[in-house]
């Protein structure tokens, strides 16, 4: 059994998708949308090029996603996004751009379980948790 996030975008799954590509290191999947399949009755005419189901592969995980229409989008709530990184570095680099344009809700700081936490929603009403052990030795918990 494998378990996948489905995140729903209200009307920029794809830009959202390739940001993550971007910012995350992932590769862009395969993007299908509403115009020309049995949904396109149910989205506005101008969501035809809409996503109606895309991905993104960030390391060995899967992002799933589409865009829902505005009359049928909740906002995230009640979960994170969780990235557990050794780097420091790139803790702090991948906190800086999710958070580019979002809001941070707790600043990446040390804390008494790890080198690197925080807390930030993206641009796009997602939200995430970094966190990182500094296991490669770059500002580690860990005694010498």
């Amino acid at each position: 059994m494998q378990v996948n996030v489905y995140l729903s975008f209200k009307g920029q799954c794809e830009a959202a998708f390739t940001f993550y590509e971007q910012c995350l290191g992932g590769q862009l999947g395969p993007i299908f949308r509403y115009a020309g399949t049995p949904l396109a009755d149910t989205v506005p005419a101008e969501w035809q090029g809409k996503v109606m189901h895309g991905s993104a592969t960030v390391g060995e995980q899967v992002l799933m996603g589409a865009d829902v229409v505005p009359d049928r989008y909740e906002e995230p709530k009640g979960f994170s996004l969780s990235l557990h990184m050794k780097s420091v570095r790139e803790a702090d680099h991948v906190f800086h751009e999710l958070a580019k344009d979002g809001r941070v809700v707790l600043p990446l700081e040390k804390t008494f379980w790890a080198d690197r936490f925080g807390m930030l929603i993206d641009r796009f009403g997602i939200p995430w948790m970094i966190n990182c052990d500094g296991a490669d030795g770059e500002g580690s918990n860990q005694p010498s």
